[in-house]
């Protein structure tokens, strides 16, 4: 059997994490789990999907004549894993922020009371981006069919969720629950972003939306659409300035085409339609239509024609 000589290899790893922990003025926490998991909350999330959808993301054996005993109880376990994971973050943010964490309990317990609240709210968006989808792509067979099986509809079921936590003020959490999504789907939403209801995302993969984005209601987007920050303004000493407005927005019924490039706190107007593989940085006007300019050689050039 072979062996291996690792204790210089420990020995160093440890000296790596130490230095680490004195850089950031860690070395004086107490032992045990500092953050949340990514383990515990993607097990929780598989849980609060059949919560939300029990018959369709819960257990394959589930009869509906034991729909709400499975929603009961598979509710008041996830809550309780969940008040774990926030009670975790309330007391890295008060060692990062140097504030007292004596009433991290009273917190969570409160956090954990108003997210449960939201959760016949999020079923009403999600069935709202459910049927958008379903009545915007004319390959979708059934409403089931684009709940079991879209990758914009698994983000936006990650999005709903993950965004009430960032409400909550669980920023860290909220943003595990997106990058979940992410790996799976290759859609990249922030929690922080404000999505009304009926968004679709048709294919998905490469969709980025930002932190301060505001999305209105009934919005399609295609893959590879980005709606980015522009610039990233700096303070005196260079730093970057965080939660600054740096993202678009974009009104009631508008489509957005694939690989269309919106930038900066710009504003699409009501029922604008943005057409493929566009890069836009000026508010488009309610109803306006955004194209690539066609070349005189059939060729498409880089401009960008407002119609």
């Amino acid at each position: 059997m072979a062996t291996f000589d690792i204790s210089n290899i420990v020995q160093s790893l440890y000296e790596a994490r130490h230095n680490w922990r004195q850089a950031q003025s860690r070395d004086s926490e107490p032992g045990g789990r500092e953050f949340p998991s990514r383990d515990a909350l993607a097990a929780i999330l598989d849980s609060l999907k059949g919560v939300l959808f029990p018959m369709r993301l819960g257990p394959p054996d589930l009869r509906q004549e034991s729909e709400n005993f499975h929603v009961a109880h598979a509710l008041d376990a996830a809550l309780h894993a969940l008040l774990k994971q926030v009670r975790r973050e309330l007391k890295y943010n008060a060692g990062l922020n140097g504030t007292p964490g004596h009433d991290v309990d009273d917190q969570a317990q409160t956090a954990i009371q108003t997210f449960a609240s939201a959760l016949p709210r999020i079923r009403t968006l999600l069935d709202s981006d459910v049927l958008a989808a379903y009545q915007g792509d004319p390959a979708a067979r059934s409403v089931d069919e684009v709940l079991l099986c879209y990758p914009g509809v698994l983000a936006m079921i990650h999005y709903r969720l993950g965004h009430q936590l960032y409400l909550l003020g669980l920023p860290l959490l909220a943003r595990i629950v997106a990058e979940l999504a992410h790996g799976a789907t290759g859609i990249d939403i922030h929690p922080g972003a404000s999505i009304g209801a009926g968004f679709f995302i048709d294919h998905g993969t490469g969709v980025v939306i930002g932190e301060t984005a505001v999305i209105g209601e009934r919005v399609r987007i295609y893959q590879a659409v980005t709606l980015g920050a522009k610039r990233f303004p700096t303070d005196a000493d260079g730093k970057l300035q965080k939660g600054l407005p740096r993202h678009p927005v974009v009104e009631d019924d508008v489509v957005i085409y694939a690989g269309a490039t919106i930038l900066g706190r710009i504003t699409i107007g009501k029922g604008a339609v943005i057409g493929g593989n566009v890069w836009v940085t000026h508010d488009v006007a309610p109803g306006g239509r955004i194209a690539q300019a066609e070349s005189r050689e059939g060729a498409f050039a880089n401009s960008i024609a407002a119609t």
